[in-house]
Order: structure tokens, then C-alpha cells, then sequence
């Protein structure tokens, strides 16, 4: 598969253990850039703890991102999992070649990570608890 970036070797081995990382409560947030001049995906930064408005507003208002996230799914039956999803995280108003270079190594990096669930973006404020766990109940 031709793909226009590739992944940090870093950050496979990292979402590796983040994947498999005991989590006893709490959405846990891994953001992730290209580099443009490196043509390369890396780590931006990690969040434990975090709520889904704390990373809504952690992300830039201006640059897409991808976020590999461990949300805190409570089932109506009272049991919890922790659920990996991916979010491809795409404001309005991006430069259009941002916008492309973002949009054209997001199915090669999912791919490349093993992320099943996989959600786009627009709007950080959209984000909210209730919003993640209505995706994941579909």
C-alpha cells in the first residue's frame, strides 16, 4: 500500500503497550502528528485520567490530530471496559493540504496500529462522554 507518511517505529511499540496498559478508571488519550517535514506520524503527547472535555480542549482549534483513545465504557449492566478507538480529528477551516496530507495516511496508520473502531471529527465540543459511549453502544 502507497502511503504519503509513515509511522514512528516509537509509537507502534507505544500504542502497543497503551493497548494492553491496566487501566483501573478512566479514558486514557494518546495524540498523535505528521511531521511535515519528516513525513513522519509521532507522539505529540499522552493524557491519563482525562476526561473527553479535557481533550476536546487540548486539541488545536486549527491542525488535524489522530488520538488513539482507552475510553471508560459503563455498560447499563454495571460492568466496565476499556474500549481502544481511534478518532481522526479534522477542524473545519484547515488548510486544504494540511487537510489532505492528514485524510491520506489516516486509513494506512489505522491499519498500521490495529484500531478496529474508528470515529471522524469535526468539532472538538462534540466530543463529550455521551457522545463516545452513544458510538460505541451503535
Amino acid at each position: 500500500m502507497a502511503t504519503t507518511c509513515d509511522v514512528d517505529p516509537d509509537l507502534v511499540t507505544k500504542i502497543e503497550a497503551f493497548r494492553f496498559a491496566k487501566r483501573s478508571q478512566g479514558n486514557a488519550a494518546l495524540i498523535c502528528k505528521i511531521d511535515r517535514n519528516k513525513l513522519l506520524i509521532e507522539e505529540e503527547e499522552e493524557q491519563d485520567s482525562i476526561t473527553m472535555e479535557e481533550l476536546a480542549e487540548s486539541l488545536p482549534d486549527n491542525t488535524p490530530r489522530y488520538v488513539v483513545l482507552s475510553f471508560e465504557l459503563k455498560h447499563d449492566d454495571g460492568r466496565l471496559s476499556y474500549p481502544l478507538v481511534f478518532l481522526y480529528y479534522a477542524p473545519s477551516g484547515v488548510k486544504p493540504e494540511l487537510n489532505m496530507l492528514y485524510a491520506s495516511a489516516k486509513t494506512y496508520f489505522q491499519q498500521k496500529v490495529g484500531l478496529g473502531k474508528v470515529f471522524d471529527v469535526q468539532d472538538a465540543e462534540s466530543l463529550t462522554e455521551d457522545w463516545m459511549r452513544s458510538m460505541l453502544l451503535k
